[in-house]
């Protein structure tokens, strides 16, 4: 019980934080909002006009929902009215900010970042894709490994006994990351219910592995009865968001929580264990530990590009390539230690 209440307080406490970081002041600036609405009517801001701010190019309304509009493929040659007078407008008053000395705010939720080459947070996508690369070097090598490096039993199956979750967990991830680049790269509402969708997924998944490893739970009934109120909670919640409220305060909230509570299983598993790469989890746990930091506590854009968002991607591609060396060792390991029970 004194372990529980323990580890009760990091998770509340990071709760409580997470509860203040979602205000946006930029998009309550009377000046900005001015601004965005003449952009509406108009069409310009300043010299910069945008030729779609009454009608797409198939001559649809721009209010209309997003599966009457046009197909995503040609919304992402180009940025909406909306968007673009958002983005302009977004540029012009951090400019007259700046001036008078004021630090950036937010618009929307998010900081005023620079476009480039059409993307919306070009180092992001660009460090979610190499992450993305260094999480398939790992399942990939990971496969090879369980299926040609290491013994096989009678039957042509792998002795590790959690071959195949991890195989799970490396297709959710790399799931994950794949629309964690295309969200990066456009904002439009079906790339953002996907991302935070794929996010909650991989959250879930991970907590579900952390229970059954650390426990070492093999029985198939008794994974069943960790894994089904999870999957329950992360099914109910992931509808939640895209058939009846979009809420990402919410889904911040119960993405940290999975987040943390995953993190201390972890924590405490290596500290009891004996395993011979527990201090992986320990490199493992850092990382992740200041990856939430920075997604709780972000700051604004140094030059209009990297962010604390940006940060936290750049954390993760070590921790995946490090998180993968210890599944790897895992199995060696879980793999040694049955064969000698056989023999």
């Amino acid at each position: 019980m004194a372990v529980c209440r323990r580890l009760q307080v990091p998770v509340v406490a990071v709760l409580w934080l997470v509860a203040g970081v979602f205000a946006s002041d930029g998009d309550s600036d009377p000046i900005y909002i001015a601004c965005v609405e003449q952009c509406e009517k108009t069409g310009c801001v300043g010299n910069i006009c945008f030729q779609h701010c009454k009608l797409t190019s198939d001559g649809k309304s721009a209010s209309d929902p997003w599966y009457l509009q046009e197909p995503l493929y040609i919304k992402w040659k180009k940025w909406d009215c909306l968007s673009g007078c958002r983005y302009q407008c977004m540029l012009v008053r951090e400019e007259e900010r700046e001036k008078t000395g004021a630090t950036p705010v937010k618009y929307h939720g998010k900081w005023p970042l620079q476009r480039a080459f059409g993307i919306e947070e070009p180092v992001a996508v660009a460090l979610a894709a190499l992450n993305l690369a260094v999480q398939f070097h790992g399942w990939v090598s990971f496969f090879i490994l369980v299926n040609y490096k290491l013994p096989l039993s009678s039957t042509r199956r792998t002795y590790y006994e959690y071959t195949g979750l991890w195989h799970i967990y490396g297709t959710l991830m790399m799931n994950f990351l794949f629309w964690s680049a295309v969200y990066h790269s456009r904002y439009v509402e079906m790339t953002e219910r996907l991302h935070y969708s794929s996010a909650a997924a991989i959250l879930g998944y991970s907590l579900i592995v952390a229970i059954l490893r650390a426990f070492s739970l093999r029985r198939e009934a008794a994974r069943v009865m960790v894994a089904a109120p999870v999957i329950a909670f992360v099914t109910t919640h992931i509808l939640y968001l895209n058939c009846y409220q979009f809420d990402y305060g919410l889904n911040v909230k119960v993405c940290v929580a999975m987040a943390v509570v995953q993190l201390l299983v972890w924590v405490v598993w290596a500290s009891v264990s004996n395993h011979p790469s527990r201090s992986k989890i320990w490199f493992v746990a850092i990382g992740k530990g200041l990856i939430i930091f920075f997604l709780i506590y972000d700051f604004p854009p140094f030059w209009g590009f990297l962010d604390a968002h940006a940060v936290s991607h750049a954390i993760a591609i070590p921790v995946s390539y490090i998180w993968w060396g210890f599944i790897h060792d895992d199995s060696e390991y879980r793999t040694s230690a049955l064969l000698k029970k056989t023999k």
